[in-house]
């Protein structure tokens, strides 16, 4: 990354793709936002940057990096290739670390002590855990899986039929709806999202799912 880029997004903010962070707390915290950079559509950490674009520069340079390391490769499964550069600001050091989209989704942010491993994606500015419905559809989406054929039964009927008068639906309202388990109305909607019906929108506490053409 060149300098003049560097200071476009330290002037530009915090965003979907961009992240800013005062420092490495710990690798399985900053794994958190690296795997969801990498399952989204990639993007840039700052490390020794405030929230409101203050820098602050990191402490200890070689200590952050070899933090960085541990996040990536040893706290992400797998692991997420990446880049730093090193930028001088007024005498304080930032860490730039770009993250490309992956194509090996879903990542996981691995807990070293339990081995407890969970997907993260970004949603505006935060990183939010992944749903089961889009971890399956990541799944899906980096695998060898060939199109999905649907079949048109009274639960799609249903389904289309809602949607015709409503913006959205959840997993909990269309197992409602088809008196279904959650279970098996999530793996409904996922056959019908491969197929390129439906779309799944992401919000920071759950997830809805809209007919294609409509992405409000």
């Amino acid at each position: 990354m060149k300098y003049h880029e560097f200071t476009a997004i330290l002037e530009a903010g915090e965003g979907i793709s961009v992240e800013f962070k005062r420092k490495v707390t710990s690798p399985e915290k900053i794994a958190r936002e690296i795997v969801a950079l990498a399952n989204t559509t990639g993007g840039i950490l700052l490390f020794g940057v405030d929230d409101d674009r203050t820098v602050i520069g990191v402490r200890s340079e070689k200590e952050e990096m070899d933090y960085i390391r541990q996040a990536a490769e040893e706290c992400s499964d797998p692991p997420v290739p990446y880049r730093t550069t090193i930028f001088n600001v007024q005498g304080r050091d930032v860490i730039c670390m770009e993250i490309p989209e992956s194509t090996r989704k879903p990542h996981y942010a691995v807990e070293p002590e339990t081995g407890e491993r969970k997907a993260f994606i970004r949603v505006g500015e935060n990183s939010v855990q992944a749903s089961r419905e889009m971890v399956k559809i990541m799944e899906y989406r980096s695998g060898s899986a060939g199109p999905v054929r649907i079949m048109i039964g009274e639960a799609e009927r249903r389904l289309f039929s809602y949607l015709e008068t409503h913006d959205r639906i959840t997993v909990k309202e269309y197992s409602e709806l088809i008196n279904v388990s959650k279970r098996r109305a999530s793996r409904l909607l996922i056959r019908l999202v491969r197929a390129g019906v439906l779309a799944i929108h992401t919000m920071e506490k759950s997830d809805f799912f809209t007919l294609m053409h409509d992405t409000g």
